[in-house]
């Protein structure tokens, strides 16, 4: 019986350290324009030290929500050579919406339109205000989740108890590895992927 039990429990640890590992996937090369018109590729970026990715979507409520907190954590990493980027991977959204969208809120940072979904796809994304903390020069991706846990579906704290992003970012530039299991899902408007 005791053996049964030891046996379970390495099985569902083995399960939730594959799936931690199925949970992280890697960037693809890319070649996509902002909403200014402007073209992004990954090459671009080899010479920072990360990439910060946020998943954007043109009226989600959450997205501009968490918008000022994504700020925040940009100006605080200011000198860590990090590049802070946004991506629209919403069919629906096309570079005219995404740029009144930019303008109305003074979203200061490059909007990605992710035509045909192939980041979001290779990223496994599922909801906006998501973000992904990726090597550049290897591709892999470090971390996903929320910013931090102020926002949630029909809930806002007035501070956020704890800061998944800097944490995660501290940790990486330490030469650590974030520990995925204490990260929960993010919170944020459904982005609807199409198998093509």
């Amino acid at each position: 019986m005791i053996k049964q039990i030891l046996l379970s429990l390495v099985l569902v640890a083995s399960s939730a350290a594959l799936a931690a590992d199925d949970w992280l996937k890697s960037l693809p090369d890319f070649e996509l324009k902002d909403q200014n018109g402007e073209i992004h590729t990954l090459d671009q970026y080899t010479d920072r030290e990360l990439l910060v990715f946020y998943v954007q979507g043109v009226g989600c409520p959450i997205a501009r929500i968490a918008l000022p907190q994504y700020r925040e954590v940009r100006d605080l990493y200011a000198d860590k050579n990090i590049e802070f980027l946004m991506f629209n991977a919403n069919i629906q959204d096309d570079i005219k919406r995404i740029n009144r969208e930019a303008t109305e809120f003074g979203i200061d940072f490059p909007i990605l339109k992710d035509e045909g979904q192939a980041l979001a796809k290779a990223l496994g994304v599922e909801r906006t205000a998501e973000v992904f903390i990726v090597d550049p020069k290897t591709q892999e991706v470090l971390f996903r989740g929320p910013i931090n846990d102020q926002l949630g579906y029909e809930t806002q704290r007035n501070e956020a108890h704890d800061e998944y992003l800097k944490d995660a970012l501290n940790t990486v530039l330490a030469g650590g590895t974030v520990d995925m299991q204490d990260i929960p899902d993010s919170k944020g408007c459904l982005v609807a992927i199409f198998d093509t």
